[in-house]
């Protein structure tokens, strides 16, 4: 009987929840098996959205003509809109606008 009762009792099988990195999840330990990129940089906006496999950004929709905009989120469009960036033609319209479109003269000296 002291051999079935030896053999009954079994050690518990490591649990299935640890590992070296500890527990088995989405949090710390999962960040060490984490080096392949599925998004680089997008030559449109610049953005690590860029699919390498599905070959379109996930930001601006490139190789699309259209950029990628969506109604349901008015913060991202906010973000992206005219008037954010340089605008290095649209600052001087107006006053080219005032002006009448003139180049190459001066103005009144005055």
């Amino acid at each position: 009987s002291n051999d079935v009762a030896h053999s009954q009792r079994r050690t518990a099988p490591p649990s299935a929840s640890t590992s070296a990195m500890g527990k088995i999840g989405k949090g710390t330990g999962s960040f060490g098996k984490r080096h392949n990129k599925s998004h680089t940089l997008c030559r449109r906006c610049g953005k690590r959205s860029f699919h390498i496999q599905k070959k379109t950004c996930a930001s601006c929709g490139f190789p699309s003509a259209k950029i990628r905009k969506y109604n349901w989120s008015t913060k991202a469009i906010r973000r992206k809109t005219t008037g954010t960036g340089r605008m290095q033609y649209l600052k001087n319209l107006p006053r080219r606008f005032k002006n009448g479109f003139r180049e190459g003269t001066s103005g009144n000296q005055s």
